[in-house]
């Protein structure tokens, strides 16, 4: 900088754009902060810091010889306990990691003690004990370890591998997943046994999801250390999919990163984090691990439409036609439900066994019924019951089987066979965003409004991007509705439409409780709004097999109220 300010700069912003940067990147790094010539960056393991500080120094070499401007960094790594506060990080875990730096030789790469445990035997890096030092404002002597040769090319990573086994298997039809080893971050070894529980609870959990073939847990914890290679892990474990996270504890709370990769092209579908307060430990690990399990389901389900549309005839195969079929549920349109319909025909023709093919079926034409939007609604009602009894006949303890078939009998206005069906659901497996939503509206039509309410909340923690999420509001206007809560169920139905404007239910919940409020204009434009939709709707129709539920007599009684033709 002396000598040359402009050019030193020039060359150290060139540096971070061409080396330091996609370092960082390629490694799943995160910057969080510059520091004039320095930066302080995180890293989901010790494994991914030492091997991008290597591949950046042999970089830097690499460049230093063949330049007459010569830079050097020094990088120091340490793994420790941290405070979170917006996107920074503080604490003695970041305090050592500089004086670490300080220490380090230029162009190396220093550890502490606690990172090189952490990747001791992990990578094909060797190490120098450089023995304990004591280090600026740290009261404790902290043990040093120097990579070798630092400048010089480095070993390649080696990918832990499973056993060999004796042959290769096709991925599945249905969407597969590996849920690798969750890697502890903390220096706190405690929260290893935290990791190793959510892992274990996820798969858990995904496999009660009869959609999804889950990889067993004595499988991927070969993978427990190590950075992976997302391609060659999901070759290796023939599946499409591979969830991979980390555990961070920091005081009294803790983080959970967790992200879900398309294992063949190594893209990233979903990332999330979530950041809780360690009051309960088996509470939080049960929050956390329906919340990404709750998560993963929709994108799944996105991801596998998408594919299918890519596919050519010769791979259509019957998962791929549901798959695409749910999607298509999403936006409740005449035209994807009719779309759902057809692909759900063309699933059970390929494979007559397939149960939830039948239970999409089922509730498209449960749904078109209850809209009218046939020439013959009852040729559907009398097709949809009929595809119930197969559907449960076939997959009765598959849980997205039961909540297709129970949301087809809400549609058709039986309420009570309808809600065991979907509380099986649930108990099946507590991460159905979607049955939940439509669990809630039969507990408000049986004016159970608290427990309608309560399973709504739950709905929308563990799917809050949900492409079905109008029906959350949906289903929480009605709950408000049966609580005479009039103006809450008034911004629940608009919540709901700015999401999907076309939906037939938050237009009719609004008009109702616009009715109670005596807003009678703005009640019968809402109904306006929703004869547009559905031309057919009538009062005769919603009362429809809703003869026991005093909740939803109560919404027929507003309707009336509101205009909404006989």
């Amino acid at each position: 900088m002396g000598a040359d300010e402009v050019g030193t700069l020039a060359a150290l912003k060139a540096l971070r754009r061409e080396i330091v940067d996609p370092a960082i990147t390629a490694h799943r790094g995160r910057i969080v902060k510059t520091t004039g010539d320095g930066m302080l960056v995180e890293f989901a393991s010790a494994v991914d810091a030492v091997t991008c500080a290597m591949a950046m120094q042999e970089k830097m070499a690499e460049r230093n010889g063949a330049s007459t401007v010569v830079i050097t960094f020094r990088i120091g790594i340490n793994v420790g306990d941290i405070m979170i506060d917006g996107d920074d990080i503080f604490g003695d875990g970041v305090n050592i990691a500089a004086r670490v730096e300080n220490e380090c030789e230029p162009g190396g790469v220093c550890l502490s003690g606690s990172a090189f445990e952490q990747v001791r035997g992990k990578t094909g890096f060797a190490f120098d004990d450089l023995g304990e030092r004591s280090l600026k404002n740290i009261n404790r002597p902290v043990r040093l370890y120097a990579t070798q040769s630092a400048g010089a090319s480095p070993l390649p990573v080696s990918t832990p591998r499973p056993m060999e086994v004796a042959r290769q298997f096709a991925v599945p039809d249905k969407p597969s997943i590996a849920v690798l080893p969750f890697q502890n971050i903390s220096s706190d070894a405690e929260q290893e046994y935290f990791a190793d529980g959510m892992t274990g609870d996820i798969i858990t959990l995904l496999s009660r999801t009869r959609d999804f073939f889950v990889i067993a847990k004595n499988s991927t914890d070969a993978f427990k250390s190590g950075s992976a290679d997302i391609p060659s892990l999901g070759r290796q474990l023939s599946v499409r999919y591979i969830l991979e996270g980390s555990v961070r504890k920091a005081a009294n709370r803790i983080r959970v990163t967790a992200q879900l990769v398309e294992a063949r092209s190594g893209k990233t579908i979903w990332a999330d984090r979530f950041d809780r307060e360690l009051n309960d430990l088996f509470l939080v690990q049960d929050e956390v691990t329906s919340g990404i399990v709750g998560a993963i389901y929709p994108e799944v389900l996105a991801a596998e439409a998408g594919s299918f549309k890519r596919s050519s005839p010769a791979n259509v195969d019957a998962w791929g036609l549901v798959a695409r079929g749910m999607m298509s549920l999403a936006t409740f349109t005449r035209e994807n439900i009719s779309s759902a319909c057809e692909l759900a025909d063309r699933a059970s023709t390929l494979d007559p066994e397939f149960g939830l093919a039948f239970g999409l079926r089922a509730f498209s034409l449960g749904y078109r019924s209850y809209m009218q939007w046939t020439s013959d609604w009852l040729k559907d009602a009398r097709q949809a019951s009929q595809d119930i009894k197969t559907a449960i006949g076939l997959q009765s303890d598959d849980p997205t089987v039961l909540f297709l078939v129970g949301g087809a009998s809400w549609f058709m206005g039986r309420v009570l066979p309808g809600v065991p069906l979907l509380e099986r659901a649930i108990q099946l497996n507590p991460n159905l965003a979607m049955a939940r939503a439509l669990l809630s509206l039969g507990y408000a039509s049986l004016d159970r409004a608290a427990d309608g309410l309560a399973q709504v909340e739950i709905a929308f923690r563990l799917s809050p991007r949900d492409p079905m999420a109008c029906q959350f509001f949906a289903a929480e206007s009605l709950c408000h509705f049966a609580a005479r809560e009039f103006s809450r169920a008034i911004s629940s139905a608009e919540k709901g439409l700015q999401i999907n404007p076309n939906s037939l239910d938050n237009h009719l919940y609004m008009a109702a409780a616009l009715a109670e409020t005596g807003e009678n204009i703005k009640a019968r434009r809402q109904i306006e709004h929703a004869l547009r939709i559905a031309p057919k709707m009538s009062l005769e129709i919603i009362a429809r097999g809703r003869r026991d539920a005093p909740g939803w007599q109560k919404y027929h009684a507003a309707l009336r109220h509101a205009g909404l033709p006989l």
